[in-house]
């Protein structure tokens, strides 16, 4: 299912629309039940978020943290499977380089497709969800490409205007005061671009812009790619400097009235007031309220 809407995003990038590509992740090497068994059972906790997300019928959300007990590998991937769980391997780039090569390949072929789509940087995260488990909406601080590997995902793609991403929630988002989540409203839907993606598919988005995503009635495996260009940093910068004088009382201007100078001048001072720390980080850690079960998925702590 594909539907085309203009992104109407202030600040896209090189990416103006989303757009579908091919890769070669989906092989049984990086998405098998064997091989994922396998990376689980020594992956570094510190490296590994499990999420139970729940929605009231106005599709708003609550979220559960947890831990993963002393499930095996295989165990853990049969909780996966049984319950609701969203789970993000992050640092796969260490964790798993095989996998990580890979994924760069397919990366340096999708970028050669966007004039200008330069990265200098990248991250990525092993994303292990049940079926029929949903993300909320949100946006990333960054580009991404989801690589999809197994199962089926809907992904929902929103303008980056005012109206579906406040800059204001943007800046708390970067300065760390809230999780990535944004205000929603089911009217949203309207302006949605959706998606239907199958292993061997990947989608790359305009910068910035807010997505949620929803199994399809499978096991879902995707490696999410995040990767910093020299204009999203400036932005970044901007939008946590500005985060620290509204702190203050100030009320600073929309980045994307911003030139290019002015977001590096406030990149530049997002560094200085980084090592202040003003602002402190509110995510850091959550309480974690459940643990993985391989028959039941999740049990209260």
């Amino acid at each position: 299912m594909h539907t085309t809407l203009a992104s109407g995003s202030r600040y896209p990038g090189p990416v103006k629309l989303a757009g579908v590509h091919s890769h070669g992740l989906n092989a049984p090497e990086f998405s098998s039940d064997e091989a994922l068994s396998r990376v689980l059972e020594t992956y570094p906790a510190e490296f590994m978020d499990i999420n139970h997300y729940s929605y009231d019928d106005e599709g708003q959300h609550s979220l559960k943290t947890g831990v993963r007990g002393n499930l095996t590998g295989q165990e853990l991937v049969a909780a996966i499977r049984n319950g609701e769980l969203w789970v993000n391997l992050r640092n796969i780039d260490i964790a798993w380089p095989a996998l990580w090569a890979a994924a760069s390949d397919s990366f340096q072929d999708i970028a050669a497709s966007y004039k200008g789509l330069k990265a200098v940087k990248r991250t990525g995260q092993l994303i292990i969800s049940s079926p029929k488990t949903r993300v909320p909406y949100h946006f990333d601080a960054a580009g991404v490409i989801l690589f999809h590997m197994r199962g089926s995902k809907r992904m929902f793609v929103y303008p980056g205007d005012e109206v579906h991403l406040p800059e204001e929630a943007m800046e708390r988002v970067v300065a760390k005061q809230t999780a990535e989540e944004l205000p929603y409203t089911q009217d949203f839907e309207r302006d949605a671009m959706v998606y239907d993606l199958m292993p061997g598919e990947a989608l790359i988005w305009p910068f910035y812009a807010p997505h949620r995503v929803e199994n399809l009635d499978a096991f879902c495996v995707s490696l999410s790619m995040d990767f910093q260009t020299w204009p999203t940093r400036f932005r970044n910068g901007a939008l946590y400097s500005h985060a620290v004088f509204r702190h203050k009382g100030m009320k600073p201007r929309h980045t994307d009235a911003m030139g290019h100078a002015s977001l590096a001048l406030r990149w530049a001072v997002s560094l200085l007031l980084r090592r202040t720390g003003i602002l402190k980080n509110k995510i850091a850690s959550f309480e974690r309220t459940f643990v993985t079960d391989a028959e039941q998925g999740a049990r209260a702590l």
